[in-house]
Formats: C-alpha cells, structure tokens, sequence
C-alpha cells in the first residue's frame, strides 16, 4: 500500500551566527609578559652567597664610605649648638661609627639577619635639638663651653637610656609584629617609597652647596657605573660594583687641588666648609687611638622630659627601618620578612640603643637607607659584606686619625652618591605594587593618599622647625611637642600610619585579593613559607637557646 497525502519538511534550524574572533593582545595566550617575581634574579650575589674574599672586602669598605656620610653629617647638625668644637666632634663621629658597627654585626647575626648596615638616625635629631635648648637656657652655670657640651651629651645619654625600653617592650612582646600584621603591599609601597624619596633634602639641595664638586660627581657615577661597564664584559663586573669608591677618590682629589689652588680663599664661609677638604679641622683634632668605653663622657643625667621626647624619635626610627627592611629583603634576594623577624629585629634595636646611651652616642640607630640602595647598585645583597664593613668601623672609631681622614670628605661629594641610592631605594618600593591590583580605583586612592600626605605633611614641619628644634606643635608641655613634632616630621612614619588606617578601613573585606594579601600572608607565618627558614633563623647552633617564639 502506498501512503498518500502531503509530507511536512521541517525548516533546518537557524544557525547562530560564527563567533566574532579578536586577535589576542600581545602575550595574552602566554599569560602576562612580565609575572611578578617574588625574588630579583638579576643579583649576582644574593643574601647567603659571597664574593671573593677580596671582593668582599673591597665591597664592605664601600660600605663604610657611603654610611660615614650620614654620620658626619649628624655630627655637623649636633656638636656645635651643643657647644663642642672640632675635637668634640671627632670623638663623637668615633662613637657613632663605633656603635653602628657594634648594632649592624648584632642586626646581622640575631635581628632581621638581613645584610642592612646600622647607620646613626636623623629622627632623634629634633628630639637632641630640644634638649640642647633646654640646657641652653642654664648657659650662666658653666665654666665654659665644652662644659655645656659635656653636660648635654650626658643627658642625651640619659634620654637614648631610658626611651631604648620603648623598643624593647615594642619587639619583644611581639606588639610590632601585630602591627605588621596589618600591613599589605599597598601599604609597603608607600612606606618603602616614602624612606627614599623623604630624603630628597639630603640630596641634590645638598649637593648644589657645591656644584663644582656634586655635580661631576653625580654625572661621572652615572657614566661611569652604567654606560662605560657595556664597553667590554671584564669591565662590566668592576666598574658596576666598585664604580662608586673610584668617584670619589677622583672627585676628593678634584676638591683637593682647587683647594689648594685657591679657588675658595674669597667665597663665603658656607661654600668654604662645603668645598674645601681642609675646613673640618677633624684631622688635627682627633686622637689617634681612644677605645671608646661605657659612660666615658660622665654619668647620664636622667629627667623626664628629655626622655618622653625621645621616645617619639625610637617609634619614628622603628617605623623607617621597617620600611628599610622590607626594601633590603628584596635588594638582597630573600623573601619579605615575617612579622616575628621585623619584631624581634625592633626589641634588638632598643637593646642597640641602650648600648649607645651607656657608650655615649648623641642619636640612635636606625636601617641606613643609602647602604640599602648601595646592594641593588652593586647587584651584591651578601651578608657577609655588611658584617665584614663593621670592622672597617670599628678600626676607624679607634684609630681616630684614620677615620677623621675619611670623614674629611667634602658632603656635596655624599649628596651626589644619595641622589642615586636614595631613588635605587624608592623605585624598590614601586615593585610591590606588582602583588596588588593596580588598577583598583581603591588601590590608587590608598597609595596616593598615603604617598602625598608622606612627603606633604612631613614637610610642612621640617619648614615650621626651627634651629632650636621648635616645631609647630607648640604647647605649655615640651615633651608632648618633641614626641609629635618628630612623628609628623617622619615621611615613612606619616605615610604608614595613613596608609595603614586607609588599607584596613577602606572596603578591606571586599578587597582581600586587590591588597595583595594571599601572596603576603604566607610569609608572615612561620611554617607559612619554607624559605623563611632559610633566610631568617639563626645558625642551628642558636637554635637550641633561643625560645621558638623569637626565631
């Protein structure tokens, strides 16, 4: 039988149109160009492997040359309202580098371990400053000046004394460290970035006291360490690791021979002591060996104004030397460093400052920022160069004649080496940005907030400061005026303490992933990441002393 009738074709169905193919931004299909890294590969040497013996050796002296610059520097701003003369300042340039030598081997060996050189702090310089002043103001009841001096370098003692405790209890109650526990890579970023840019008056305003000498010295370093090193590959490694010492040998003996040639026998005396190498006097006056022992200049005067002042300056020192640490594990290879190494790193620095109250320092310690640009222009983040550079300071703060030759280096030929290490620092705290979202709206206002208000409100009390220390805090209470008065004058400490209450209050919740926090809470856990042990216990011998809470 056939079937007859009519037969219903289905329609095809519609076919949906072919996708639209865009070509793929450059290195899309391979993922991002640049991954971040959390470690610089492109060190020679990073924090556990060494140099040659006389590469380290020639390195660590590098060292020393680029922190005597801060020391001298201090010494010059201090000794004279203080009533000391050229003699005074030798013996306390001796101090400072003693004691720097003395904190960076116990930094190196049971704080952070990481290769960051101790240098002397400007941020207990205001702090001096009021005690200087208030001791002044009772001029009638000494015999002389050097009296003057040695009574308020005794109650410097004093204050640097008792204030030290405030680190103390600060690390090793392990308070810093829940502090830094708040902390993201928004916040680093501006607080690395702030150590280095801060100091931009100790830069090029310093570097024009003298632009014959500053100048060249900045142009030839640049030219010399990173344009003439591409010239063959045997120069490559000695002018980028040694460039620097090379500069300054031909920059001094430049100023020497104008010197002598009477180029500044007719200019005013600010151009005089900046140009001249004859004019620090600290060659014929300091001694050729004095060991410097505990309370030498006299036993400290304690009173409690003097030290509520300077117990601001060890919280401002605390906070930029954490900022300095952060940027020092990266120049040396390691890690960021865990919340317990940044504390127990705080309390050991107060031990540090109790021992330069006893041995009779004029300021506290704190991580020196140019040492750390100096590992990232050298490319060398070695441990044991910084240790070996504490000898150097050591032998010269008790061979006095040797250090005060050194330390008779024209500071416009220093300026110009910070323009570079400062920045070198700087730029260091713009990589952490790479753990962040940076292209959160939120992410963007927390950091140029923090970044601005850093260099913007620390300024407007430098320039309200007058040479007495007077800031614009100005109350019925000295000691409330010194402890706020050397906060705000701190850019590293204003912009982590903006940054810091912005990044924890601002959609934290929300942001976790943005902040950059599942690549940093590893590390600030012990067992978190394996490499904290690596970089960060002490040698295995320690280990069996020390309680397991501190390592």
């Amino acid at each position: 039988m056939v079937e007859t009738g009519h037969h219903h074709h289905q329609p095809p169905p519609i076919q949906p149109p072919p996708p639209v193919v865009v070509a793929p931004p450059l290195g899309a299909a391979r993922g991002p160009l640049f991954p971040p890294a959390e470690q610089l590969l492109q060190l020679n040497y990073c924090i556990h492997s060494n140099p040659s013996l006389v590469q380290t050796v020639a390195l660590a002296f590098q060292h020393f040359v680029v922190m005597l610059g801060t020391t001298v520097l201090i010494a010059n701003t201090i000794v004279t309202p203080m009533g000391g003369g050229p003699g005074d300042r030798a013996r306390v340039i001796q101090s400072l580098l003693f004691m720097s030598g003395v904190n960076t081997l116990l930094q190196t060996w049971f704080g952070t371990r990481l290769p960051t050189v101790m240098g002397p702090s400007f941020a207990y310089v205001i702090s001096v400053l009021g005690i200087v002043n208030d001791i002044s103001g009772d001029r009638d009841t000494f015999s002389d000046e050097h009296g003057r001096f040695t009574h308020t370098i005794r109650a410097i003692q004093g204050a640097l004394i008792v204030s030290s405790f405030v680190n103390i209890i600060l690390g090793y109650s392990n308070a810093w460290g829940k502090l830094t526990r708040y902390f993201s890579p928004v916040i680093i970023v501006p607080a690395v970035c702030v150590v280095g840019l801060g100091l931009f008056a100790r830069g090029f305003p310093l570097l024009a006291n003298c632009m014959e000498i500053g100048l060249p010295m900045l142009i030839l370093l640049i030219v010399s360490q990173q344009y003439l090193q591409h010239i063959h590959s045997v120069a490559r490694p000695m002018l980028e690791r040694y460039a620097l010492l090379v500069c300054v040998g031909v920059i001094w003996a430049f100023a020497a021979i104008l010197t002598v040639a009477g180029a500044y026998n007719h200019v005013r005396e600010q151009t005089k002591s900046s140009c001249r190498t004859d004019r620090s006097y600290l060659m014929s006056s300091a001694p050729w060996i004095k060991i410097p022992y505990p309370f030498h200049w006299g036993t400290p005067i304690f009173r409690a104004s003097h030290v509520f002042g300077m117990m601001g300056a060890a919280l401002v020192s605390s906070a930029e030397s954490t900022g300095t640490f952060y940027a020092a594990a990266r120049l040396a290879g390691a890690t960021t460093p865990p919340s317990f190494v940044i504390s127990r790193s705080i309390g050991l620095k107060g031990i540090g400052q109790l021992l330069e109250g006893i041995f009779g320092s004029i300021v506290g310690t704190t991580a020196s920022v140019e040492n750390v640009g100096l590992l990232g222009l050298t490319r060398v983040g070695s441990r044991r160069v910084v240790q070996i550079s504490t000898a150097f300071m050591i032998f010269f703060s008790i061979f006095g004649k040797f250090g005060a030759f050194f330390a008779s280096i024209p500071l416009p030929i220093f300026a110009a080496i910070y323009c570079i290490l400062y920045g070198f620092v700087a730029a260091v705290g713009i990589s952490f940005i790479q753990f962040a979202n940076s292209n959160s709206m939120r992410n963007i206002y927390v950091l140029g907030v923090s970044l601005f208000l850093g260099i913007s409100v620390a300024q407007y009390f430098v320039m309200n400061t007058d040479v007495s220390g007077h800031g614009p805090v100005r109350t019925n209470a000295g000691w409330f005026n010194d402890i706020l008065n050397t906060i705000f004058s701190s850019p590293p400490t204003v912009a982590l303490i903006v940054g810091t209450i912005l990044d924890n209050t601002l959609e934290a919740h929300h942001a976790f992933e943005d902040r950059g926090l599942p690549w940093f809470v590893p590390f600030q856990r012990w067992k978190g990441d394996s490499r904290n042990e690596e970089f960060y216990s002490y040698p295995l011998r320690i280990n069996e002393y020390i309680p397991s809470r501190f390592l």
